[in-house]
């Protein structure tokens, strides 16, 4: 499963810069650099401690009960096939189902089986058409069927459960926001958007709409009959082995999977889709279900899949075991994306047409992640969701290895960067070990623990352990448990019997204790030696080791060269001091140069130390992480030599973060370089952003590039170039704008957004209405503060339209969060500006419309935004 950021973040970000699009600001990945609290060390004499002070120990609390052990599911049966019979009521929102369930008792000899099956309405439950006697009472999520004799485990028995099943919510997560199990979207076809229905299984909701054993150490092959209309097409696990059309209109389609894999991985897609059918992939089919309107960009909305099918099967030594490979989006997901068994679901924020997803490598990530599943999850599957790791933390990691691959090590690393900081992030607001036994809930385990930390572990060991160890190893660990269940001591015992060594020491400090180790970090000269002191200073609450074993290594840089001396060490002590002979005092020296290691550094160097290191190192974290330290710096000629370097480095993102530290301060020199990169830069992104820095200084070139810009077929740049002739130019903006409405692009939506708000021309209202309806994310927030400023120079009867427009959007619980929380946002800012003006009887209407508003919202994390609103 990919995770998207949890909505509650998001806003955390928008109170703390604001979503304006005229804000000059560059996007790049959070450093890994913290100011950190260090450890007050009491300096000896001599290196001997005088006195010391004796402290008594405290009387040690013993625990009246056994830590929490969320253990792995104790399966007593064995299920080994499942047939699902399946029909819908789309008016009730209700699953019509037979089940046919194939098992065997595990070991011991058993007459009663226990099956999940979540609010169900059971009409019969057989075996060899007599009836069983079965017990489905108190929380309806477990039914107990007595079997009528016991079965031995060399016995296999067959029963059939006729039943329907009306999923419905009872929790969820950040992760995944619904464990309804099974979604009717618009099941009565009123909505503006598609009929659809599809499945969410993880973590044990598929229990909702079929019943099984719901647990992810459980496994079995599968085959689903599915009715629907005739004008539906379906999409399961497996292959479509056959469709009947039916006298009444409908039609059967019948999905085989031959394969076994787990209950949550079974996954069922209805709706209106043209099927894009791809080459073949080694023989197995690669489709895309695509919502109309999509089809002509399948192949930009899932990008590069035949390519990475390939891929993964080399690195992996596994050839892709499953019989076909298909994705889709939907309607109204409730996660980012989920991998289920050769049905891969994504929500629909995938979508896009070629010009929109130029550039845009959220998609291909994603794709690699769901896909990377199929042998970590799918193939081989965590035992309990505490181990959840196993299957998240590789997916995380395919991310890298793809981007390592298609685009360089410039661009993972520059992931990873990102994978890191969003650890680091979750960190400051608490810790657990990446194998977490005592979670409250089996959803917390879906946070960038499991994934990008989990990621970050498996890039230190590959680093450690070298490529050709870490591949083979992997190999050994798939073919080994292929289509079983596993644990952490399974992935470890694979690359020690691989290459001979222990490895409890990595696996117990970073799969098994929690946090990460802050590394204060000193470097010094004299007579003749280079001084490396690293303290380690974290804190050693909540399973915290007080000391790591961090194999690294040190790069010393001297007398102006960019090829270092490379030296090896292990820090694994509390405070240690490495000594290097060296004829001449260091330019820089560099701590683990290849940024591998999961940890966060206070490490204090000068300017011409960071200049050094910028020139010198190899790693595109250096280049990073000195432009970010050089902001902090006073301004200076070597200064703005790097960040002229950096205008010119040859991966997009240093390019840009360099173009960020000088939006209002660029020499004439710079500006000859910003105007070429704003004419022909191959990165969108980096186009944009320096026609940005062009505008910010009224540049003399500004008019002629914006107007260029507005021919261009990314999208940022169209909206860049518009800007930036607001700037140069506010009529011919005026004039280009009308023609720009026509493209509907968020991006470009947001700039004309901006320009109509300033122009201040009511007439323009429609304009906004349109646009508030169908702007989402970050461009409906633009939108809707846009559409204020205009209202308020509209006449009464504009603005008492207008005020009901959004009321009516901010209470629509059928409206996206963002259009929610824009139309909120915007009445609150109105009120702010009327609470200013001193205009009482605006402000207390205001206030009633968003006590309103508050009244009806339902979705927790705009509950808690709300609260910073007045009543």
């Amino acid at each position: 499963m990919r995770n998207t950021l949890p909505l509650i973040g998001l806003l955390a970000t928008l109170l703390a810069f604001g979503c304006s699009p005229k804000t000059y600001t560059v996007a790049a990945p959070e450093m890994e650099t913290r100011n950190l609290d260090t450890m007050t060390v009491t300096p000896a004499a001599n290196g001997v401690i005088e006195t010391e002070e004796i402290v008594m120990p405290t009387e040690k609390v013993i625990p009246n009960e056994r830590p929490v052990y969320n253990a792995a599911y104790n399966r007593t049966h064995d299920l080994l096939h499942t047939r699902l019979d399946l029909s819908f009521d789309w008016a009730k929102e209700m699953v019509i189902g037979k089940a046919t369930l194939k098992l065997k008792p595990i070991f011991k000899a058993s007459r009663t089986l226990v099956l999940d099956a979540k609010n169900f309405d059971f009409k019969s439950i057989t075996m060899n058409g007599k009836a069983l006697d079965y017990t489905y009472e108190g929380d309806k999520q477990t039914v107990s069927i007595d079997l009528g004799r016991e079965y031995t485990r060399d016995q296999e028995y067959t029963i059939v459960l006729d039943y329907t099943a009306v999923p419905a919510q009872s929790g969820g997560s950040a992760a995944i926001t619904s464990d309804k199990g099974l979604f009717f979207i618009n099941p009565d076809g009123t909505e503006d958007k598609p009929m659809q229905i599809w499945t969410q299984g993880e973590t044990e909701n598929n229990s909702r709409w079929f019943p099984t054993i719901d647990k992810p150490n459980e496994r079995c092959t599968q085959e689903m009959y599915v009715t629907v209309q005739d004008k539906f097409k379906t999409l399961g696990n497996g292959v479509l082995e056959n469709s009947t059309k039916n006298p009444d209109g409908t039609r059967t389609d019948y999905w085989n999977m031959e394969l076994p894999h787990a209950p949550y991985l079974f996954a069922l897609i209805v709706g209106e889709f043209d099927i894009v059918e791809d080459e073949p992939w080694n023989g197995i089919p690669v489709n895309y279900y695509m919502e109309d309107g999509f089809k002509d960009y399948a192949k930009d909305i899932y990008p590069y899949t035949r390519e990475m099918l390939t891929f993964f099967s080399d690195v992996t030594g596994v050839q892709y075991p499953w019989a076909k490979y298909s994705q889709v989006a939907v309607r109204d997901y409730v996660s980012g994306a989920m991998e289920n068994t050769t049905a891969v679901i994504f929500g629909e924020f995938m979508h896009g047409t070629d010009r929109e997803l130029i550039d845009v490598e959220t998609n291909e990530k994603i794709v690699a992640h769901e896909m990377f599943h199929h042998w970590f999850g799918d193939y081989v599957t965590t035992e309990s969701w505490s181990n959840l790791t196993l299957n998240e933390g590789f997916a995380n990691y395919s991310e890298y290895l793809w981007m390592e691959k298609k685009h360089g090590r410039d661009a993972a690393d520059f992931h990873m960067m990102s994978e890191r900081s969003g650890y680091f992030g979750s960190a400051q607001r608490g810790i657990h070990e990446l194998i977490w036994y005592d979670f409250e809930d089996k959803e917390q385990m879906f946070d960038a623990h499991s994934y990008n930390k989990g990621g970050a572990v498996l890039h230190m060991l590959r680093d450690y352990l070298g490529d050709e160890a870490f591949f083979a190893g992997l190999t050994k660990y798939l073919n080994d448990n292929k289509f079983s269940a596993v644990e952490v001591d399974e992935l470890r015992m694979a690359f020690e019997d691989l290459t001979g060594e222990d490895l409890n020491w990595f696996f117990d400090q970073w799969f098994l204790s929690a946090g990460h180790p802050a590394l204060k970090v000193e470097t010094g000269y004299a007579d003749g030696k280079v001084m490396l002191t690293v303290e380690q200073t974290q804190d050693t609450d909540e399973n915290v080791p007080g000391v790591f074993r961090l194999p690294t290594k040190v790069a010393i840089f001297t007398n102006g060269s960019t090829t270092p001396e490379m030296m090896d060490i292990v820090i694994d002590e509390r405070k240690q001091t490495f000594t290097f002979p060296s004829s001449v005092k260091p330019d820089v020296v560099v701590l683990d140069p290849m940024h591998t290691l999961l940890a966060q550094f206070n490490y204090t160097k000068t300017t011409e130390e960071l200049a050094a290191q910028f020139k010198g190192a190899p790693s595109l974290v250096d280049r990073m992480l000195v432009l970010q330290r050089l902001g902090n710096k006073e301004d200076s000629a070597l200064k703005t030599e790097v960040v002229s370097m950096a205008l010119n480095d040859p991966f997009h993102g240093v390019r840009e973060a360099a173009l960020g530290m000088i939006v209002e301060s660029a020499d004439e020199n710079q500006l000859k370089v910003v105007r070429s990169l704003a004419k022909s830069d191959p990165h969108s992104s980096v186009r944009a952003t320096a026609i940005q820095v062009l505008a910010a200084n009224e540049d003399s070139e500004l008019k002629a590039i914006s107007e260029m810009a507005l021919d261009a077929k990314p999208y940022p740049v169209v909206s860049a170039g518009l800007q930036g002739l607001v700037v140069a130019d506010p009529t011919a903006a005026t004039a280009a704008a009308t023609k720009l409405e026509a493209l509907d692009n968020p991006s470009v939506n947001s700039a004309l957004a901006s320009l109509y708000a300033e122009a201040g021309d009511p007439a323009k209202l429609p304009f906004f209405e349109k646009q508030m309806k169908v702007a989402d994310g970050y461009g409906a927030l633009d939108v809707m503060d846009g559409y204020r400023t205009l209202l308020a120079k509209g006449t009464p009867a504009q603005m008492t339209a207008g005020l009901e427009k959004m009321v009516a959007m901010a209470k629509d619980q059928n409206q996206s969060l963002f259009r929610r929380l824009a139309a909120t946002k915007a009445l609150n800012d109105m009120r702010e500006e009327a609470k200013a003006a001193g205009t009482t009887d605006v402000v207390t209407k205001l206030g009633t419309m968003i006590s309103a508003i508050k009244a009806v919202e339902t979705d927790p994390n705009l509950q808690r935004f709300y609260q910073q609103f007045g009543g």
